[in-house]
């Protein structure tokens, strides 16, 4: 099999706003690109709009989730920690009927974004240099606090495409990764320190689009250092892009994206999620990667219209990888983690 196959996806390289005046795709972005600059000019087609920022930070210690999610007729806020080897978790957030007082901006990856009540804060803040965090609320396990800092390092480039199901159901999503973070997190008289010594990186999946009603996919995505020192980061998803033309697939080597266009063969077991999930690319040797899970992180919600059930395992990956440039790259044990979502929303 060859090393690599060449994208069959059109590159964009300017700024595209994702909707008509009809509120349906816009033909200029149909696409993908280096960097995150589209307009989310979603409209109309209440109950089906979805926008989220979710963000994953994980070290050698400990992981920490923030989302904020405006899926039209509710509005999610949460941090959730883990603290590897031991399975302690700690959570605190809200779930709003309507998303009252939620609101994301039109233009992806800028602006900020919060939710605060007495009991409850989140606040995403993006800057030039850096996306910054804030969150506080209670547990069983006592308050959380986060406070932390993911870098934006200078020429860093990203996953940002469109999933086009058609002109009036799609999706587009930033995939970002290798993001240096830095910062504290505390949870009752626990606490982790964030930063390089505990090799510490940020992943994002920012999404917004209008969505059909039941939908399920893959997402995989882990960030560290190559057996020969490079940053590596993997952008690996399935199911939901199939038959668009499209994929959320890629690699980033030392801050170059490396865009895939060939639909991933997903080999896992979601009766027993622990087990090792295998993803390669089916016709050439770009990418054969494993992940050995040490915690499935398994979460449902079921208010029987809405119903969101996923598998998140995390662990550490393990294989081999091809860029651009057609050199073979061997990764052993960088942290990450995959998934499997089933949604009714």
């Amino acid at each position: 099999m060859p090393a690599t196959q060449p994208s069959t996806e059109h590159e964009i390289t300017q700024s595209v706003d994702l909707c008509d005046g009809r509120g349906r795709l816009h033909p200029d972005a149909r696409g993908w690109s280096r960097t995150p600059t589209l307009r989310a000019n979603l409209r109309g087609r209440h109950g089906r709009k979805k926008r989220w920022d979710y963000w994953n930070v994980n070290t050698d210690q400990v992981v920490v989730s923030f989302v904020y999610a405006d899926i039209d007729y509710a509005g999610l806020a949460n941090v959730w920690v883990m603290e590897h080897g031991t399975d302690f978790q700690a959570t605190a957030g809200v779930l709003k009927p309507l998303a009252n007082g939620f609101s994301l901006p039109e233009h992806v990856c800028t602006g900020i974004v919060e939710y605060r009540d007495q009991s409850f804060r989140l606040r995403i803040e993006e800057t030039p240099t850096a996306t910054l965090f804030v969150a506080t609320g209670t547990s069983p396990q006592g308050p959380i606090e986060v406070d932390i800092e993911v870098a934006k390092p200078a020429g860093h480039e990203s996953l940002n495409v469109v999933i086009p199901w058609s002109d009036r159901t799609f999706q587009f999503t930033s995939k970002q990764n290798t993001r240096p973070a830095v910062g504290l997190v505390r949870v009752g008289d626990r606490s982790w320190t964030i930063d390089s010594s505990h090799d510490a990186w940020g992943v994002q999946d920012l999404g917004r689009g209008v969505w059909p009603y039941s939908n399920r996919w893959n997402w995989a995505a882990a960030s560290g250092h190559a057996a020969d020192g490079k940053v590596v980061g993997l952008q690996l998803g399935g199911k939901w892009t199939e038959g668009t033309g499209a994929t959320e697939n890629a690699l980033c080597i030392d801050g170059r994206l490396t865009k895939i266009s060939e639909e991933l063969q997903w080999d896992y077991d979601w009766s027993n999620p622990m087990a090792p999930w295998r993803v390669r690319t089916p016709s050439s040797d770009q990418i054969d990667v494993t992940l050995t899970p040490t915690f499935d992180r398994y979460d449902v919600t079921d208010l029987k219209v809405l119903r969101m059930e996923v598998h998140q395992c995390f662990g550490t990956w393990s294989g081999r990888i091809v860029g651009d440039d057609g050199v073979p790259v061997q990764i052993e044990g960088i942290r990450g983690f995959a998934e499997e979502a089933r949604n009714k929303w």
